[in-house]
Order: structure tokens, then C-alpha cells, then sequence
């Protein structure tokens, strides 16, 4: 569970609001109570999805199939409103776990378990049919796993048997891997109970081996085995397996139906007492732990995030009138909330707010504060970056300071270091003079470079933000204080590739391995190179070279279905670009965040439309209203690229500080110790690291984002596990 922000209701059709559940494109999902004491959860549809006329059918149809269906091992909907600006309905609360978190976590179920699995879910299919309709789309992750038996849940593209599709008539509904083989090849007028079946038959074969029966990796492949191949059961136990074999018929016709199947897995040897004593137990004790954890978290309600539309406003902002004494550096930062210090390295303005010593003792009540440094290019080349970093950053300190009950203070000294490697030992020289516990920011590999051994031997924590880590990695450095908090250049392969096989699939791509990006491209084309899921084919372009023409034809010669360009320079990209336009080629285009800059959508013109880009940085205009409003109030205007993810630096580091106490007596490289232990859900992602000494994020498709090129901007598709 997350908490409630300031972006959430406090109340839905006389639901209250207690948590978030989860979050995606299409909506979110809440903890709520009704004013009778049931919890639910309750989801809800955004007000832009609703407003497709179809999709709000859909929806509606939702609500109505789920409202005819009668059975235990069905979720039931107690209460909606499909004609709300934003529709939502509230359902059963179940708080275990889903069936893919399960095997994924704890392996494959023991074969009593998933009898009971199968047989439950059979029932429920049996109630659905009967009722005239199709699930069509019985999957792992639509299983929730409770005490008494598991449940089937979203109905969201169920139909009923003869009605009119809301879907093309030749689109593939469901989830491959778990489809039917009419539904794999959009047979429409085919799909029936039968195929719940066959997909039924797949999640037993996963539960009971652990496995896909078609396997994994790209749909297209996997669809492709579901239709023409036989599925792998391998590891499923022997006793199981006939019964799977004949749900997994290619034809429906050869398939048994739902009852037969829950028939089937009853165990004809047991008595119906010891069969239900037998399906009363029916989960393994680590399963059954987790089970009961979650139901006991349900009553810890976390506190919602309800932070003022100003942060600054309803923070402390005056002395009493009788002390006319100056302020103090400590007392002004209680004051003011925030230290706000500049310093220009090399020569210029030092403007600090205070600049005397901190007075013994202190007030009574007053809290422990703890400098934040932050050091970045703030006036060179980076400066777009590197400002919005510190707003970012400066925002999330008086947000901090600005909450009540908070237990310390933080304090933010801002250092300029242009980039450059020379102010960077300045900065870090001056910012551990400062206290500074951990220091934020690092817009380039040379600054970062330049500041590590510094800040190693005062052991104070380096936060990057958008510097990779990387680049320490030819270095002969220790790296134990420093902590990575984006995504590493060298796996940006990871969202191209979620991108190619979860949204446009594709057999065969061709890789534009533009030599002028140096490492950086190189290492880009050597991990598409290693995807054994497709075909790939690499033409390289001369670093010197202008002319993308030669590489273009023969990527496409080659029959490439997509094509990525290596490259990192937005006017080369834009070559690129113009080139494949020429020869007519429409199918996927991909780049990375280096060429997703205005000049490439300036020389590309109309070539560049439709072309994906994959980032280590959200969108900091979708991540929350709460932090655009507060951003533009205080800085006049849109908040900049990379300032969501200084924001969370930040909030990682408050956590650290949290999880030490928070007071006064934190000893020098505490932070830097702690840092890594640390799970902290931020406003751009989740952030975690590995626990291997390298203060990498713990890797996968999640720590990235994909946008598109249209018109004259470049739309924020998503995070890239969650674009499809």
C-alpha cells in the first residue's frame, strides 16, 4: 500500500479513502472502507479514458458481467458508477498476493495445491459460462490467492457470448502466453468457454512447473507457439499433466469444459470430509505467511501525503517581535525553512543567508538540522539540467521542513561547479567544510569523477542524479560512497526491448550503429545485438561519415521490421531519420534520450513523428499535480527534465537520515553506510539498489521511461514495464 496524496479524494460514492492499492495508465486502484466498516478496493477510471465513448461500454459491460455472476471464487462487485466523469467501481478487498507473485516468489506450487488451484478456478469458470460470458483473460496475474482458495478477478475484457467485439476484428485480446489459439490468431467468431480453458490449462502448467507452456520473451514468438507448436511440460508433474495436455487442444472442440475439469482435480480417492480438510490447507506455510501478513498490513493504513499546495506556506516564517538579535544560521534555517547558499566556484558572487557560527545550545524545541550539499553545472553548458536539478532538490527540503512532525530539519548549500573537474574538487572541498552529510546532483562523469576521492575520505554519501555511474568503472577508485540513483547507460537497451516485444512486436530489427556516439553507441548496439528473442542486424556509420543512406537500405534489405539508431547527436539522428522516410519505412523507429532534443525534431521535420525514445527521466510534467503546482508557484514556471528525480534524491536521503534517528549525533558516513539499505518509492520510480558495492539501482526495464515524437513535442508514453 502507498499513501493517499494531495491528488487523491478523501471520499468516493461514500467510499472513504484509506490507501493506494496501485497505479497504471488506465487508472487507480484504492484502499477504501465503506460506511458500513468493509474494506474494498475500489478502482477508477481516468476522466480521459472515459471520455472514449467505447472504452466507457466497455466499462459499463465490466460492471454488468460481473454484477450477473454468482460464486465463491469470484471477486464480487459491491457497489460502481459508470456514469461518473470518472467511472469506478468497488469490489471485495483480497489481500493476497496474485498467482504470478506467488510462483515467481516461491517457486512451483505442490500438486495438491494446485488441484485445489484448478479446481476452485474451474468452478468460477463454470459460474462465468453459465452466465453466457467469457473471461478472456485467465492469467496468473488475474488470480488472487486467499486463507480459504484463490480468486478470479478483471472482468474488464469479458464479453458476452454473440455480442458485438469493441475491438478491430482482427485484435488480439488477452495476454499472450495464456491465449487460446483462436484468440492468438483474432478468430473472433471461435472465442468461447472453450478458450478460458486453454488458458486455464496454462496457468496450472505455471503454477504446477513454474513455467510457460509456450515460454517467454517476444509475443510475436509466443504467439506464434501457442498456435503451431506443442506446449513444454516438461516439469509438470506426471499426475497433472494428462489433464493439462487436453486443455491445451489446439481445437476447442477437443478441449474439456470448465466442469470436467474442476471434476477432474477433485482427488476421487478422498472422502468428501478429507477434501475439504485437504482444500482447506490448500497453500504451502511460506504462501500461507504471506497471506496473513498482507491481511494483518490492511489494518496499518499509512498516513496520507497531504502537503500544502504552497510547501512554504504553512511553515514557520517569523521570529517573535522581542527578539531583535540577527539570526543565527540555525535559527534562520528554522526560520525560512530551507538554507538557500550560492556559491559560484572560481571566482563571482557568495551570497550566503547567514554566515556566522551556530550558537551553543539552542532554543528550546528547536530541531536538528542536516545539510544537504548540492553541486552541479548551474551556469555552463548543462545548465538547463543542472537548475532544474536544484529546484527539484530545494523544493523537496522545504516540503520536508514544511511538514509537521518532522523530526530534524534539512538544510540545502548549492555549489556551481560548471561541469568541470576543477570546480568540482573546489565545490567538494567546500561543501565538506559545510557538514554536508550527503551531497546531491553531478550533471557530468568528469565533476564526478573529479569529487569522489574527496568525498570518500570524508566519507560523505555522492547522490547522482543524472551522471552514470559507469563512468567509475575504468577508474581505479572506491566507490562505497557513492550511490547511482538513475538507470545505467549501458542496460538503455532494456526499454527498447520491452518496447519491441510487449507494444510492436517484431521478428527481425536492424540496429543504425552510428560510430560517431563512441562508447556509448557502441554499448547500445552490443546489447540489442545479444537479444536472442529476434533477429538483429547491425550497419554501422562512419564517424565521419554524413551519409546515413547506404546503412538505411541495407537495414531494410536485410527486412528489418524495426530499426534503433545508436546515435547521441539529435542532428545525425535527424539524417537518420530523413533517410528512412525516403525509402518509405513506417515500422518502428528508435532512438535514445541523447537525440530527444528540439534540434532533432527541428531537422527532422516530419520524419521525425512517431519515433520512440527511451530515457533514464520521467516526465516532470505527469508525475504528480501536486509537484507541477508547487514547482511552477515558486519558480514561475514548468518544472525542468531530471527535477522529479532530485526531488526523490532527496526524500531517499530524508528516509536515511529517518532510519538513523534523525538527531544531532549522526556520525560522519552514516549516511553512506545506510543509504543502500534503503527501499524508497519516489515520485519518478522506485528506488533500490543492488547489494553488490557497485550503489546501482537493482536493474530492469522499470528504472526507465519511453516518449514519442509528435508534432513539435515528444509525448511521455510511460514507464517502460507498465507502456503496452
Amino acid at each position: 500500500m502507498r499513501p493517499l496524496t494531495t491528488e487523491d479524494a478523501e471520499d468516493i460514492g461514500g467510499h472513504r479513502l484509506l490507501a493506494r492499492l496501485g497505479t497504471g495508465g488506465m487508472g487507480v486502484v484504492y484502499l477504501a472502507r465503506t460506511a458500513g466498516g468493509t474494506l474494498v478496493a475500489l478502482k477508477t477510471i481516468r476522466a480521459e479514458h472515459a471520455a472514449d465513448p467505447a472504452f466507457r461500454t466497455r466499462f459499463r459491460r465490466e460492471v454488468t458481467a460481473v454484477r450477473a455472476l454468482t460464486g465463491r471464487w469470484i471477486v464480487p462487485v459491491l457497489a460502481a458508477d459508470t456514469e461518473a466523469r470518472e467511472p469506478w467501481l468497488a469490489t471485495e478487498f483480497v489481500p493476497g498476493p496474485s498467482l504470478v507473485e506467488a510462483v515467481d516468489g516461491f517457486g512451483a506450487l505442490p500438486v495438491a495445491a494446485v488441484r485445489t488451484l484448478g479446481s476452485r478456478l474451474a468452478d468460477a469458470l463454470t459460474a462465468v459460462h453459465a452466465a453466457g460470458l467469457v473471461h478472456r483473460d485467465v492469467k496468473p496475474g488475474n488470480v488472487l490467492l486467499a486463507l480459504d482458495g484463490p480468486r478470479l478477478i478483471d472482468f474488464g475484457i469479458a464479453y458476452t457470448s454473440g455480442a458485438t467485439a469493441l475491438t478491430a476484428p482482427d485484435a488480439v485480446v488477452g495476454t499472450p502466453g495464456f491465449l487460446a489459439p483462436e484468440q492468438a490468431q483474432a478468430r473472433a467468431g471461435e472465442v468461447g468457454p472453450a478458450s478460458d480453458v486453454f488458458s486455464l490449462g496454462c496457468v496450472l502448467a505455471h503454477a504446477a512447473s513454474g513455467r510457460r507452456p509456450f515460454g517467454a520473451g517476444n509475443a510475436a514468438g509466443v504467439l506464434f507457439r501457442t498456435v503451431h507448436e506443442e506446449p513444454d511440460l516438461a516439469e509438470v508433474p506426471r499426475e497433472l499433466r494428462p489433464l493439462i495436455t487436453s486443455c491445451l487442444a489446439k481445437e476447442p472442440a477437443g478441449r474439456p469444459t470448465a466442469g470436467e475439469v474442476a471434476a477432474a482435480l477433485r482427488d476421487p480417492r478422498a472422502s468428501p470430509a478429507r477434501q475439504q480438510s485437504a482444500e482447506d490447507d490448500w497453500l504451502p506455510p511460506a504462501l500461507l505467511r504471506v497471506v496473513a501478513e498482507r491481511s494483518s498490513r490492511a489494518l496499518d493504513v499509512p498516513t496520507p501525503r497531504r502537503a500544502p499546495r504552497d510547501p512554504v506556506a504553512d511553515a514557520p516564517t517569523s521570529v517573535a517581535p522581542a527578539d531583535v538579535r540577527p539570526p543565527t544560521r540555525r535559527r534562520f534555517l528554522l526560520m525560512g525553512g530551507a538554507a538557500a547558499s550560492v556559491v559560484a566556484v572560481g571566482g563571482g558572487v557568495t551570497a550566503y543567508l547567514a554566515a556566522g557560527q551556530d550558537e551553543p545550545g539552542g532554543a528550546d524545541g528547536e530541531l536538528p538540522v542536516h545539510t544537504l550539499g548540492f553541486q552541479a553545472d548551474l551556469s555552463g553548458a548543462d545548465k538547463a539540467d543542472g537548475v532544474a536539478q536544484e529546484r527539484g532538490a530545494r523544493l523537496a527540503v522545504e516540503q520536508h521542513n514544511a511538514r509537521s512532525g518532522v523530526t530534524f530539519r534539512l538544510a540545502l548549500e548549492t555549489v556551481d561547479d560548471r561541469g568541470a573537474a576543477d570546480r568540482a574538487e573546489q565545490a567538494a572541498r567546500r561543501l565538506i567544510k559545510a557538514g554536508a552529510g550527503a551531497v546531491l546532483g553531478f550533471g557530468t562523469s568528469a565533476a564526478a569523477l573529479a569529487a569522489a576521492p574527496l568525498y570518500y575520505d570524508a566519507r560523505t554519501a555522492m547522490v547522482l542524479i543524472s551522471a552514470d555511474g559507469a563512468a567509475f568503472g575504468g577508474e581505479n577508485l572506491n566507490t562505497s560512497t557513492v550511490c547511482v540513483t538513475r538507470g545505467p547507460e549501458a542496460s538503455l537497451s532494456l526499454p527498447l526491448t520491452s518496447y519491441l516485444s510487449s507494444v510492436r512486436p517484431v521478428d527481425r530489427q536492424a540496429v543504425i550503429d552510428d560510430l560517431a556516439a563512441g562508447d556509448t553507441g557502441s554499448q547500445l548496439t552490443n546489447a540489442l545485438a545479444q537479444n536472442q528473442e529476434v533477429t538483429t542486424s547491425v550497419h554501422p556509420v562512419a564517424a565521419d561519415s554524413d551519409d546515413f543512406v547506404p546503412a538505411v537500405r541495407a537495414a531494410l534489405a536485410a527486412d528489418a521490421q524495426a530499426v534503433v539508431l545508436s546515435g547521441t547527436s539529435p542532428e545525425r539522428a535527424a539524417r537518420c531519420a530523413r533517410a528512412l522516410a525516403a525509402e518509405g519505412f513506417t515500422g518502428p523507429r528508435l532512438g535514445t534520450w541523447h537525440i530527444m532534443r528540439p534540434a532533432f525534431l527541428e531537422r527532422a521535420g516530419t520524419a521525425a513523428e512517431d519515433w520512440v525514445f527511451a530515457t533514464p527521466f520521467t516526465d516532470p510534467g505527469s508525475v504528480s499535480a501536486a509537484f507541477r503546482t508547487a514547482y511552477r508557484d515558486k519558480y514561475g514556471a514548468a518544472p525542468g527534465r531530471w527535477s522529479p528525480e532530485a526531488y526523490d534524491a532527496v526524500g531517499l536521503v530524508a528516509r536515511t537520515l529517518e532510519r538513523l534517528g534523525g538527531g544531532a549525533g549522526i556520525e560522519p558516513g552514516a549516511v553512506s553506510q545506510r543509504l543502500f539499505d534503503i527501499t524508497y518509492q519516489g515520485l519518478a520510480k522506485s528506488l533500490a539498489f543492488e547489494g553488490d558495492g557497485t550503489g546501482s539501482l537493482t536493474p530492469g526495464a522499470a528504472s526507465y521511461f519511453l516518449f514519442r515524437a509528435k508534432g513539435k513535442t515528444f509525448r511521455f508514453l510511460g514507464r517502460a514495464d507498465e507502456v503496452g
